[in-house]
Order: C-alpha cells, then structure tokens, then sequence
C-alpha cells in the first residue's frame, strides 16, 4: 500500500546525498533532510490544525463575540479579547499537559506525569498500526485487539491469584497473546485467501466488542453486580506506580519504552524487518526475491496485534483495573492518527503519542480552566491527520514546493552553466 511505501522511505536510516559516510550523518545533513522530508510536513501540520483551533475559540468565545458587537467602533477591543481567548486555552493546555504551579493538588501540578500516563497505551496502540504499515498492511483493527488483550490479561488478573513477581508478567503476556491471536486471524485470511484486512479487521472489531459483553454478563461479571463489569484484578496484577500513589504514571509506561526499542531493532535492525519493509513497499517484487510475502502478512500482524494486546494490558493492569465495555474507547481509531503523525516509524510513534497524551490531559485543563470545549482539541487531532494525509496542501500553504522547484531550476541552470564552460 501507498502507506507502506512513503513511510518506509522516510525511515530509512542512511545518510543519502550528504557525502557524510554512512550513519555518521553531519548536523547540516540532518537538517537538510528534515526539511526536505516528511519531517517538516508533520511539524507543519501541527502548527496549522493549532491555529485553525485558535480560530475556532476566538469564533466561539463569548468576550470576542460582545467586542466584536462594536468592532468598528474599536476594533482593538476585539483583537485584544481575541488574543486573550486564545493565549488563556492554549496557556491552560499547555499547563494542564506539563507543570501548572497553581494547581490545588500535587498530581494536579505535574500534568507532564499525566501525559506520560495517556500516552502509555496511544503509544503501544500506535505501535501497532506502524508495524503493519510498514508491512504493507492497513490494520484499523486497533480496537479489537485491545480488546482481546485486555480480555486475556483481565481473565489472568482477575481468575488467578499469585504472586506479584509472577502475576503482573503473566498478564502482559496473555495481553500480548490475546492481541496476537486476533491480530494473527487477520494476517491468515489475508495470506490464505486475499480478504482485505481493512474489511475484516472492521468486522474483527464488533466481533471483539460483542464477545466482550457477552462474557462481562457471563463468567467475567464481577460476583453480586448488576453492570457488565469485570470484578477487579488482583493488586498483584497491577503495574506498580513509578513515583507512589499520588500519581497515576505506572511501570506501564516502562513497557511502552521498551516496546519501541523492541520494534526499532525489528523494523530497522533486523533481517526479519527488512523483509516485512520489502514486503510493504512492493509485493510482487518481495516475492520475485524469494521471499514468503503471506507468511510475512501473518508474521507482521501477530506483531501488531500483540503490541495493541499489551495497549489493552497496560489499560486495565495500569490505570483501570477492571474491565468493562469502554475499555478500548476510541483508544484503536486514535492509534492511527498517532502512527500517521509519527510516519509509521517507532520513534515517530513515541513522540506522537506523548503529543496526543499531551492533548488528553491537557485538554481537561483547558476545559475547566479557559472553559474551553474540549471538542476543540478533538477537532485540532482530526485536523493533524488531514494535513498529515494531503502534504501537498500543507506544502502550498508554507510555499514549499514552490521553493522546491526554484531551487530545482537554479541547480539545473547552474548545471547548464558548468557544462558550457567546460
């Protein structure tokens, strides 16, 4: 898929045109390739669905309504309450996601532990997005898989009673099995009879969510209650918090660090890696190669899945702690926006789950504070996939491909020149 093969090329990890020898790219090499790249289009992306969301709370803002009442009467009024709108919501946004000294509480203060906290699970779910891009597979099975992930680790958290040393591993492994297995299902029938994943992890999705209900009213119902919820798993299934009970940040967040790494060295590292990348950019040519493009389907999303299992794990032994129905939330459809942003490369993942979990949780700030719908930073996230999907629209609008192709045609000029004199 076209996916695969744009976020394969911008991961590539050798310098190319700097005449620096490879892996030992210089600083201006690196810039020049930033710029260049897919890099600058995700930061500008940003950058723009950030001021179509300032536009949006200076149009719904009540102060620079009433001052836009008489706005040729003064017009600076309404500039003046439009700036204050905006710098007062992204102020508390920005406060609620990182260290707001006037906050009541202790964990109030430290929002930064907060985002670290909802980016945990964005980034393992997004992990597992960027795995099967990079393998050619668009797998919006986020959400199903989490929620197999989360069924297995709860069923170990809840249904068994161990000790911690013991418990807590054996629920990120049944998390993991449990997103493998319904990753797995999709890597099969793509393999063995060419259903699209799209299409079948859509369907994978309901079938998860529904044999979830029916097991939280069955076997998995917490004993004496009334609601389709889990009874709580066990505290020694429970991630640890990193820095004591006041905060919600847990050793969860460790797992996601390492799964990272874990995908890095795969997708970049390995030769296993390199397969599923061939695999993903062309097929056909994968296959001319002698390599088993469907055992590399089922290989890729059994990783994929796995890593959204453990986003289910680390929701519910890290935060949660029992299972219900909402235990995925749309943490599955945002994984993708988070793989997008990142281009599908894991440390691209990584920064933009902490961006979205900065989002999350100062997005409450903002509300409570700067009274603020919370919408807006739903519409801001949305805005970052558009242009994220169109770079030749964020492109026009900073007027790069117009520099592009002057630089082009001075090269091709000064080209000419050389050739004349010599």
């Amino acid at each position: 898929m076209s996916h695969a093969v744009t976020t394969d090329s911008s991961a590539a990890s050798p310098a190319q045109g700097t005449g620096s020898p490879q892996g030992s790219s210089s600083a201006p090499g690196l810039f020049r390739r930033f710029v260049s790249g897919s890099g600058l289009v995700s930061v500008l992306s940003v950058l723009v669905a950030l001021l179509v969301g300032a536009l949006l709370i200076i149009l719904t803002d009540k102060h620079v309504t009433a001052a836009a009442s008489y706005f040729f009467g003064r017009p600076s009024d309404t500039l003046t309450a439009a700036w204050d709108a905006v710098s007062t919501a992204y102020g508390a946004l920005f406060r609620g996601a990182t260290y707001d000294p006037s906050a009541a509480s202790l964990s109030g203060q430290w929002g930064i532990l907060e985002t670290l906290t909802q980016a945990t699970p964005l980034i393992l779910a997004g992990l597992a997005v960027a795995i099967a891009f990079r393998a050619g597979l668009f797998n919006i099975g986020g959400m199903g898989q989490i929620i197999a992930g989360a069924a297995a680790a709860g069923w170990v958290g809840f249904g068994l009673h161990l000790p911690a040393v013991i418990h807590l591993p054996l629920v990120i492994l049944a998390g993991f099995a449990g997103g493998a297995l319904w990753g797995g299902i999709v890597g099969w029938l793509k393999a063995k009879t060419g259903a699209h994943e799209v299409i079948v992890t859509i369907m994978l999705n309901n079938i998860a969510l529904f044999a979830l209900l029916i097991l939280l009213r069955g076997p998995f119902k917490a004993p004496g209650g009334n609601q389709p919820v889990s009874a709580p798993i066990d505290e020694t299934a429970m991630f640890p918090r990193l820095l004591g009970q006041e905060f919600r940040l847990n050793w969860a967040f460790v797992l996601a660090v390492l799964a990272v790494v874990a995908a890095w060295w795969l997708l970049d590292r390995s030769s296993l890696g390199l397969k599923l990348r061939a695999i993903g950019a062309n097929p056909a040519a994968a296959k001319t190669a002698g390599m088993l493009v469907s055992r590399g389907y089922i290989i890729a999303m059994l990783i994929a899945g796995g890593m959204a299992g453990l986003a289910g794990a680390a929701q519910l032994a890290g935060t949660e702690r029992t299972l219900d129905d909402n235990i995925a939330g749309q943490l599955g459809f945002d994984a993708i926006t988070v793989a997008l942003l990142g281009r599908s490369t894991p440390w691209g993942t990584f920064w933009a789950g902490l961006l979205f979990g900065a989002f999350r949780a100062g997005g409450q700030a903002m509300s409570v504070q700067a009274d603020v719908s919370l919408d807006i930073v739903l519409i801001v996230q949305s805005l970052i996939v558009l242009f994220i999907a169109a770079p030749p629209l964020v492109k026009a609008i900073f007027g790069l491909e117009r520099s592009k192709r002057a630089e082009k045609k001075a090269a091709q000029k000064s080209a000419r020149k050389a050739g004349q004199a010599a």
